[in-house]
């Protein structure tokens, strides 16, 4: 089929990547969630746009759980608690935790019963049709390449989000009910920020560290 898209001026293309990369620079991991209810069709549009994604051979290998139910929230709280307390206090290096203090992060996830809605992303390690197996491509670069345009478009509607990895993260599998072929791969609380809201002072490393022209 033919494709076409519509030019834009260079100026055009200068001023719209500008404005775009402004609200981009707004964006935020947040871990301080507002209870004020969010419109789940703008959520629902923003999880379609994340499946506009491309992927190895088209085979698209992902599925995005949408959760609001609170008794769901609640018992997947309490597993990443769980999971999180060995995290803490095992599992993870001297100099991992050194590098998270300034995050003031621990094993305690209020975030995940108070924000208004979960977006749990797994990937398809191997796909299935009436034959049995079938062989999926490189599927963590596809699903992070969808994650990363969900993250955009929540970003885009005025909402915030964290990308929470509780590793291991089997029982998100277990609670929700998943097929074999799927792993979990990331938990997404999103909504509005709280009124007392804080993040840490951070900077992102400027162009000129992250840019190699040849």
């Amino acid at each position: 089929m033919k494709y076409e898209l519509h030019k834009y001026s260079s100026k055009e293309m200068i001023d719209r990547s500008s404005k775009f990369l402004k609200k981009m620079q707004e964006r935020r991991s947040v871990r301080h969630f507002s209870p004020e209810p969010v419109p789940m069709e703008a959520v629902r549009n923003c999880i379609a746009t994340a499946g506009t994604a491309p992927s190895g051979a088209h085979k698209q290998p992902w599925t995005f759980c949408l959760i609001t139910n609170p008794e769901i929230r609640s018992k997947i709280r309490a597993a990443a608690q769980e999971e999180e307390y060995r995290n803490y206090n095992g599992r993870m290096s001297e100099e991992w935790l050194k590098d998270l203090e300034p995050f003031g992060t621990d094993h305690i996830k209020p975030f995940i019963e108070d924000a208004p809605g979960l977006i749990v992303v797994f990937k398809h390690a191997f796909g299935k049709d009436s034959t049995g197996k079938t062989q999926n491509y490189y599927v963590n670069e596809s699903v992070g390449i969808a994650v990363g345009m969900l993250l955009t478009a929540l970003h885009d509607l005025g909402l915030v989000a964290l990308t929470h990895t509780p590793s291991p993260m089997k029982f998100l599998t277990e609670i929700l009910s998943r097929p074999d072929n799927e792993r979990a791969y990331l938990n997404i609380p999103f909504g509005f920020p709280s009124s007392d809201c804080e993040v840490p002072d951070l900077e992102r490393k400027p162009i000129y560290e992250i840019l190699k022209e040849y």
